[in-house]
């Protein structure tokens, strides 16, 4: 099947083949159809499979269809993080450069006075982080009184990230008669209760078995100490002559220092986490993205929103600790049908983790032998404390048998000191 055959408009299309897709991803196939006709959407499909474009399409169409001039936001998409609000609201720009439409999107973690100057203009798209879209709604500087579609995307690292609350504050700004769409990577009796109360009569999508892994992806563990797991994160990267990698590891410290560590091994690597400033987790990722960089070590913040094109290879230097994780992680890598490796590096005091992520993906991940020889510990000897062989005295008043003997008394003068 071809986009064509979809129903959309001629504008629309001109954009999706400028982009280079010319066959829809399952997902698109089946969403497309059903938005246009404005019925609710509960989708379960893992990062990667083309779900951005399988909502903004066919929204961009129905907004078309008004010849109605719209001052407040018609659309309103709600992301758990900065750079997947970011990618979204990009996506609508590419697929509606045709079109006469607007899009703006607000986020946490830079100046607000920016986004209201937009918001004064008129928006008819808007992509939010729940927070930051509260704090306008606040201020009384943005009004969702004309929503016509609300898409959660990432629904389940909204619950995750404790967004719910924030969810459901800014649901009671929303009319009640509007069009709803969930999206999902995994299910939970939390995303299903939510969906419960969202959405009326939904169409269910599930393009694969939830809980999965996105197809493409090779899985592969390296049993390795937590003192080699630098070495051999080196050695596959020079070894394998590996163009681009996206690296997460568990803390920002930890990101901080293996970025220090692959500098020093000649390596181009940079961090990105919620402690740099947006403006550098916006360059660092353009720098990525362009090629500049070569390894992006990232803390989970950045295991959603992260689009980047025939990324090849995804490392757990560190395994997460909710299994979930470990599939957003994998999911950055054999994206749009291509094919990426994932690689995971375990210590001993991983194993359970790793157990975890194998019950939630029903298989066994298979370990990899690499053949690289890890470095030799070299022990410091202990040093050995050498007792001095002293004889204790007392000190005895009036005398001077205290003293050792080898002490020779100064010289008597005949004279008392002052």
């Amino acid at each position: 099947m071809s986009f064509r055959k979809l129903g959309l408009r001629t504008d629309l299309l001109r954009a999706v083949e400028a982009q280079g897709y010319t066959i829809p991803t399952p997902i698109q196939v089946r969403a497309i159809p059903m938005v246009i006709e404005g019925r609710d959407i509960l989708a379960g499909a893992q990062t990667g499979t083309g779900k951005t474009a399988a909502f903004a399409l066919p929204i961009l169409q129905r907004l078309t269809e008004s010849k109605k001039k719209f001052y407040h936001p018609r659309v309103l998409v709600l992301a758990p993080t900065r750079e997947l609000a970011a990618q979204v609201a990009e996506s609508f720009e590419i697929y509606g450069r045709y079109l006469s439409l607007r899009t703006a999107v607000i986020f946490g973690g830079v100046k607000i006075n920016p986004q209201i100057t937009k918001l004064r203009h008129g928006v008819d798209i808007l992509v939010a982080t729940p927070g930051r879209l509260l704090d306008h709604l606040g201020r009384k500087t943005l009004d969702l009184s004309q929503i016509e579609v609300l898409v959660l995307d990432e629904a389940d690292r909204m619950l995750d990230m404790g967004f719910i609350h924030d969810i459901r504050k800014v649901i009671k700004y929303l009319p009640a008669n509007r069009q709803n769409m969930l999206f999902s990577a995994t299910y939970s009796n939390e995303i299903k209760r939510m969906a419960d109360g969202l959405l009326n009569n939904p169409a269910l999508i599930e393009v694969s078995r939830g809980n999965t892994a996105a197809e493409g992806v090779t899985q592969q563990v390296y049993q390795v100490s937590q003192a080699d797991k630098r070495f051999l994160l080196s050695s596959l990267i020079r070894d394998g002559k590996w163009s681009q990698a996206l690296v997460f590891t568990r803390t920002k410290h930890r990101a901080n220092k293996l970025t220090k560590q692959l500098l020093s091994d000649g390596i181009s690597a940079a961090a990105i986490h919620g402690n740099k400033s947006q403006a550098t987790r916006t360059r660092t990722l353009a720098d990525f993205k362009s090629g500049a960089v070569q390894m992006l070590v990232a803390t989970d913040i950045a295991a959603r929103g992260l689009d980047i094109q025939q990324l090849p290879h995804v490392v757990n230097f560190d395994l997460p600790h909710v299994p979930e994780d470990y599939i957003h992680r994998i999911g950055r890598t054999g994206r749009a049908g291509a094919n990426g490796i994932a690689h995971s590096l375990v210590s001993a005091d991983e194993q359970n983790l790793l157990a975890g992520i194998e019950r939630l993906l029903k298989l066994k991940i298979p370990v990899k032998k690499t053949g690289i020889q890890m470095p030799i510990a070299v022990s410091t000897p202990t040093p050995v404390r050498v007792r001095k062989n002293t004889q204790k005295v007392r000190r005895k008043r009036g005398n001077s048998s205290w003293l050792p003997s080898s002490f020779k008394p100064a010289k008597q003068t005949g004279r008392r000191a002052s």
